[in-house]
């Protein structure tokens, strides 16, 4: 029999009817959290593009003839040579990415020349619009000399996860994390909707970096605040499956930018697909760990008899009848002082990870596996869409490959343990990522068409 605050746990139902209800509401805006973690690939995504010059008659490339650049796109190689254009004043044009070449005394109009050519700048920029047809990139020109902006846009989001983590985690401690999650909530809307009418770069990057602060918060959060809900018989199954409702958004994100193509609309979509959660999120209860924490007992008296009610159980649970006894977990211990029970509160930080040298190097060591864990994760997603194939599809795969895994990570973890589940993962993880680099250069040069040859000749 589990005593203190977990013992609600075995009198009221560790994942009944109140909890089942709570949890899916909660974890229904952690779909917005994957959302916007991964939005991004699509929203600074740079289509083929060339240096733009007015008043274009002839085009050639290569072997490839049109009178528009629209009937070039799906020819055009970049690196593979310019593409030549002829103007309405007869000036011949080679246009390249971030240059284009005006040629000197040109006379017949061929993709070859070998006179003189005076370089220029680009002055504008045109977009293949067949994939792309609008994106951060194509608005606001984010290519050659501006490239690394876009290429800076999702680093900065990342530290806004990183500011968000440990600032929300830390106040909701303090104030609860009922009101986090509630203005967290909101703020993703807000921030979200933002991002959609950002009208320059730098402000489209400052509402991205809040909307990562406001993501990240709710993501810390939300964990927190549906395993304080549910018992130890499926707390590994509720906290895990936050992550599912993650992988979910990012399968969300992969069908709307399919649909989508239009950066702006395609953000807006993605906001509002979470934004019924604001309708009932401020229904939500604190948690009957922080309230005891606390020593708000009124308020969790009334937690447990509601739990009851909607677990269908008579609400005979009182909090006197819990043990209460305090922890780090809940911020206090009691101590005896003259042979009278003081209660006294203490505050923990950060450092207090780093108290020993046991808990100093247990708290290094699950650093180290998130941000391999994070480091490998964000790669290989963010990347997804850079494989080859269709993009959708590539991140839409990777999205969903997460949902069994994370069913056999709660299996294991539920028979084996969390370090044997977590050491042979890890260890997957890492020879994985070594035959990514191995197996395509053994594929490329492997000769097919003697396999036939091969197999008769060891096998039959």
């Amino acid at each position: 029999m589990t005593t203190g605050v977990e013992r609600l746990f075995d009198e009221l139902g560790h994942f009944k009817r109140f909890q089942a209800c709570l949890y899916f509401a909660a974890i229904f805006q952690a779909i917005s959290c994957g959302i916007h973690y991964l939005a991004s690939v699509f929203l600074v995504e740079t289509p083929k593009f060339l240096c733009d010059t007015p008043n274009i008659t002839d085009i050639l490339y290569i072997n490839h003839s049109s009178t528009s650049l629209a009937d070039i796109w799906t020819h055009y190689k970049p690196g593979d040579g310019p593409v030549v254009v002829r103007t309405a004043r007869g000036d011949q044009w080679e246009l390249s990415p971030c240059l284009k070449a005006l040629r000197l005394d040109a006379i017949n109009f061929q993709y070859e020349f070998f006179g003189n050519k005076t370089v220029e700048s680009c002055g504008g920029f045109v977009y293949d619009h067949s994939e792309v047809e609008q994106s951060i990139v194509t608005d606001w020109d984010l290519v050659c000399e501006k490239e690394w902006l876009a290429k800076l846009s999702q680093p900065t989001f990342m530290l806004g996860v990183l500011v968000g983590a440990l600032v929300f985690g830390d106040v909701a401690d303090r104030i609860g994390r009922r009101p986090i999650l509630m203005a967290t909530s909101l703020c993703q809307f807000i921030f979200g909707v933002t991002v959609a009418f950002s009208g320059n770069y730098y402000l489209f990057v400052v509402m991205r970096f809040l909307l990562a602060m406001v993501s990240s918060g709710y993501l810390v959060v939300v964990f927190v605040y549906v395993t304080e809900f549910t018992g130890n018989k499926v707390r590994t199954w509720t906290s895990m499956h936050v992550h599912a409702a993650f992988a979910v958004g990012i399968m969300v994100v992969a069908l709307v930018g399919y649909l989508v193509r239009v950066w702006w609309i395609y953000q807006i979509i993605l906001t509002l697909s979470t934004s019924p959660f604001l309708l009932y999120c401020w229904k939500f209860p604190e948690t009957p760990f922080y309230l005891m924490a606390k020593g708000r007992y009124k308020e969790a008296q009334e937690l447990l008899d509601t739990m009851a009610y909607f677990n269908g159980l008579p609400p005979t649970l009182k909090v006197s009848e819990l043990n209460y006894e305090c922890d780090g977990a809940l911020l206090k211990d009691n101590k005896q002082s003259g042979g009278t029970a003081m209660e006294v509160e203490k505050r923990l930080s950060i450092l207090d990870m780093f108290g020993s040298l046991k808990m100093a190097g247990r708290s290094a060591t699950c650093w180290a596996i998130w941000f391999i864990g994070s480091l490998g994760y964000y790669v290989f997603s963010l990347g997804s869409v850079n494989l080859g194939g269709n993009q959708y599809i590539n991140l839409f795969l990777a999205g969903a490959v997460e949902i069994p895994s994370y069913l056999i990570g709660c299996f294991a973890m539920d028979r084996i343990g969390r370090k044997k589940t977590c050491a042979p993962a890890l260890l997957l993880g890492g020879v994985a990522c070594m035959l990514i680099i191995v197996v395509p250069q053994l594929v490329s040069s492997v000769n097919w068409t003697t396999l036939p040859f091969w197999i008769s000749r060891y096998w039959l």
